[in-house]
Order: C-alpha cells, then sequence, then structure tokens
C-alpha cells in the first residue's frame, strides 16, 4: 500500500515546514506564533473532534479554572468579558476556541490525527498517525499537554457496577442526576468542584476520601458591568489587572519555595478555612496530615459548606471492593449509589506516551529516558534533532498560570526556530547540559514543600523528587528570554517542504 502523505500547506511557502501535536490552549498559541513569524507552512494535528484539550475534555459539573480568568488568557488577548474571578470550562473553551479563529489557526488543525509515532530520518521528522497518515516536517512541535491520560483505580469490582461510570474527564453530560445517589472516588480539585456544583441537588452524595486536601479559600464574585466595560474600552487597565494577577499568583508560589511571610499567610488562610467545619469529626477527617502547598491547593470558597450540606457524606474508610450497588469499604459497609465518578486524576509523567519516537542515529526516546525524563529547560531532548516540547518534563507548575509558562517555553521555542532556519541546521541539545539543568533543577524542587512537607502527589517523579521546577515565572521568562548555544549541537540540514499528496 503506497505511503499516504496528507499535509496543510500553502502554495509557494518557503522556510521551514512545522508539525505541532496537540490543539489544546499550547497548540493554538503555537499556530498564533508560527503565523506571527510568517511560518505559514505548518500542521497542528488534534486526536480528538475539536480543540480545546483540558477545557474540551473536563466538562463535569462545576468545572471551572483554579486560576483568575483574567490571567488564564493569552497576554496579547485578553479578554474582557469574563463575568467572575473565575472562569467555568465552557466560557474557557469558547475563548480559546475564539482566539484560534481570531487568528487564523483553524484552517491550520486536522481533527481525528492521533499521532502514533515520529522518526527522525535524513534531517526531517516522519511522523505517522493511527489512521495511516504520513506527516513530513523539518520540525515537531509536542504541545501534547500532560492532563489527557486518565488515571483508573485498580479496585476490585470496578466492572461490576451496574450504573453508569466514568472518569470525570469523560463526564456522560447527557446524565440526569435529579434523585440519583453519587458516589466520587477521589478529593482533588474536580472532587471539590463536583461537590460543591452538586451538594443538595443530586438523591445523594458520597465523597470517598484516601487522602484529605488542604483548601485555600477564593471567592467567585462577579465582575459588574461597568468593569468589564472599563476592561473592554480601557486597555491599558486590563493590562495591568492581569500583571497584578501574575504577581498575586507568583506571591502564593513562593510560599512552597522558602518565603516565610508568605507561607505564613497561606497557611492561615487554609487553617481558618477548615475551621468553619463546624462538627468536630467532620473537620478531622478533612485534615491532612501534610504541610500546606505540598500538594497542589484546592482553591474552593464553597467545597467546606457543600459537605456540610444535608444529604452528604465523606466516607474516610478504605475501598476494598466495588458491587453492582455501590462501594463496599474495608469496615464492610455497603454504600449504595446510583452513579459513580472516578475524580482520580491524570497521569501526568506520560509525556509523549504512547507515542513511538526515534531520533538521530536510531536512539529512542525510551533509551534517553530510560532512567528520569530528560528535556533541556523542558523544552529539548537530547538526540531529538529539531523536536521540542512544551510544558515538558520538569515544567514550573506551582507558582503561575500555565499559560504564562507556555508563552515563556513557546517564545523560547521560536527562538530556536530563527537558530535552524537562519544557519539552516538542525538543532539538539548536549545531554550533559540537558543533565546539569535537570541536576540544578531537582536540587532545588528538593528543599520546597513539595519535596519536604510529607506527602505524596503527582507532583514527585518515580524517586520521590518533585517534578517541578520552582522558578518563579518572572524569572523563567528572563531564563528563556536568550538560547545559549553552547549548551546545543548543530547539524547541516536538508531543507524539505511538507509534500504533495500521494
Amino acid at each position: 500500500m503506497a505511503k499516504k502523505v496528507q499535509h496543510a500547506r500553502a502554495a509557494n511557502d518557503a522556510g521551514l515546514s512545522v508539525v505541532v501535536i496537540g490543539a489544546g490552549i499550547s497548540g493554538i498559541l503555537l499556530g498564533i506564533k508560527l503565523r506571527e513569524r510568517g511560518i505559514h507552512d505548518f500542521v497542528i494535528l488534534e486526536k480528538g473532534a475539536t480543540l480545546g484539550g483540558t477545557w474540551r475534555d473536563n466538562m463535569y459539573p462545576g468545572a471551572a479554572c483554579d486560576v483568575a480568568a483574567h490571567s488564564y488568557v493569552y497576554s496579547f488577548a485578553p479578554n474582557p468579558a469574563w463575568k467572575s474571578r473565575y472562569a467555568k470550562a465552557p466560557d474557557i473553551w469558547r475563548y480559546y476556541n475564539d482566539c484560534a479563529r481570531r487568528y487564523g489557526v483553524l484552517p491550520h488543525i486536522r481533527y481525528g490525527q492521533e499521532v502514533v509515532s515520529a522518526d527522525f530520518r535524513d534531517d526531517r521528522w516522519e511522523v505517522r498517525t493511527a489512521d495511516g497518515g504520513v506527516f513530513v516536517a523539518d520540525v515537531v512541535i509536542a504541545a501534547c499537554g500532560r492532563l489527557h491520560h486518565p488515571m483508573m483505580p485498580e479496585i476490585t469490582g470496578r466492572d461490576r457496577f451496574a450504573g453508569p461510570s466514568f472518569h470525570t474527564s469523560r463526564w456522560d453530560r447527557s446524565l440526569d442526576l435529579r434523585g440519583k445517589r453519587l458516589g466520587v472516588i477521589g478529593t482533588g480539585s474536580t472532587a471539590t468542584q463536583i461537590v460543591a456544583a452538586l451538594a443538595g441537588e443530586v438523591g445523594g452524595l458520597s465523597l470517598f476520601q484516601r487522602t484529605p486536601q488542604w483548601v485555600f479559600p477564593v471567592a467567585d464574585t462577579p465582575i459588574p458591568w461597568w468593569k468589564r466595560l472599563a476592561y473592554r474600552f480601557l486597555p491599558g487597565h486590563a493590562s495591568r489587572y492581569y500583571y497584578q494577577l501574575q504577581r498575586e499568583t507568583e506571591t502564593r508560589g513562593r510560599a512552597a519555595t522558602g518565603d516565610r511571610d508568605a507561607r505564613a499567610a497561606r497557611d492561615r488562610q487554609c487553617t481558618d478555612a477548615l475551621a468553619t467545619v463546624r462538627d468536630p469529626e467532620l473537620r478531622a477527617r478533612l485534615t491532612p496530615d501534610y504541610e500546606v502547598g505540598c500538594k497542589r491547593l484546592v482553591m474552593s470558597g464553597t467545597f467546606y459548606e457543600a459537605v456540610q450540606k444535608p444529604g452528604v457524606q465523606v466516607v474516610t474508610d478504605a475501598i476494598d471492593h466495588i458491587t453492582e450497588n455501590g462501594i463496599v469499604t474495608r469496615d464492610g459497609t455497603l454504600h449504595e449509589v446510583d452513579v459513580l465518578a472516578y475524580a482520580t486524576g491524570f497521569d501526568a509523567h506520560a509525556y509523549l506516551r504512547p507515542m513511538r519516537i526515534t531520533g538521530e542515529d536510531g536512539i529512542t526516546l525510551d533509551q534517553v529516558w530510560r532512567d528520569l525524563p530528560l528535556a533541556y529547560r523542558s523544552i529539548a531532548i537530547p538526540h531529538m534533532p529539531n523536536l521540542f516540547l512544551v510544558n515538558g518534563p520538569y515544567s514550573p507548575g506551582g507558582s503561575a498560570s500555565v499559560v504564562g509558562i507556555v508563552e515563556a517555553q513557546v517564545d523560547y521555542i521560536l527562538k530556536l526556530l530563527d537558530r535552524i532556519e537562519q544557519a539552516d541546521v538542525a538543532i539538539v541539545p548536549r545531554e550533559d547540559a540537558a543533565r546539569a539543568w535537570l541536576d540544578d533543577v531537582r536540587e532545588q524542587a528538593r528543599g520546597s514543600v513539595w519535596g519536604t512537607g510529607g506527602c505524596q502527589s503527582w507532583y514527585l517523579d518515580k524517586t520521590g523528587t518533585p517534578s517541578i521546577d520552582p522558578t518563579p515565572l518572572s524569572e523563567l521568562v528572563t531564563q528563556l528570554a536568550t538560547v545559549n548555544l553552547a549548551d546545543y549541537r548543530e547539524r547541516p540540514r536538508a531543507p524539505v517542504r511538507l509534500g504533495a499528496a500521494a
């Protein structure tokens, strides 16, 4: 069978050809920035039926961003229309869809294109999709995100449950929950948002908690009409507010890395919020035994109120097994439920998986990452020329909006693309430089609350070391403002274009 080559190449294009994997926040941003740089020979491969990534998939009741809406935007595209401080998932999805349309990215997206492999051959990448398509390009940029592989717990009898059951990222929105008894497994941000949204609205709600979470109180205050008008017609006002929110988030993030005043203020707010739980027994069950900030903080001003409503129970006995009618805990109690939702998170360390990646000299990604995921500045992988990541391994994540982080990383990648095109080379990080950078990041992270706070979380890598760069966003922007070419190897390349369909 002849090889099928698909492409989205405009006539008479010149310069680099690029394949972007993923049409979420990062992929859309890349599309905008590539067009801005005059690079039009690119395609964005999206495995889903629509764009949006996290905000396409996570449409469960109460789904919202725990970062203030006005800072969860591209810095160049403020949204004056947010109606409250924290935006709901459908509004966030609409914002990024509108950005893709407004900045001309939509024609470059190919939906239903799940990438299964990428091979570096003859100074170019051959990217294969599950439907047999092949895309050939000079550069591959993976903007796959970290939260798209749902984690399902290994619980005996899980497949025996007779009612509807699903991971929260696959929520059945056609389901009418009125009068139904809902079981929610998990107590992270997703679970708390669901509980806050549905407590008192369903026939009963059982929250199955393995580990309690620290909750940072936030008020989702409405934004009055006059302030929305000011954001719309006074761009400077919106810009100042954007950077004010970035500073507030960064200050809170510094509490994780040793700022005593910030830590004391954060801890006090969390303990004061917990004190609003009136029942001492329930409050004890909701009290973590680790330091504030060790796990990602749950941001909510309504969760503690919700768990105190009639018809809501917090179950702390370990789950033993699942039956047709509900969940049996280790003490032998059957908790009957009609619907079961798994708010059990994602495999945040499955970078690029399950894609098969082969770089220079036949070296595979599995070989490079045999010990730990290794990517210089979370962006470039040794032995993988002209392959770059957005929000890759050991990216910052505890002290800033992810949008600000990916903007800084994308700007750095664009500088690499400039070098590739101007010098007519393929570029790859030196392995010793990548390992030195990773060692430095891991050493800094060990001293953070993520490493010393006494908990198990998805922040930790397989060695128990935090897998997050603790660098604040303001410093990250400075670090990524220039490319140190001494940390890279260059090799001459033969330019190619995305080929015509065969």
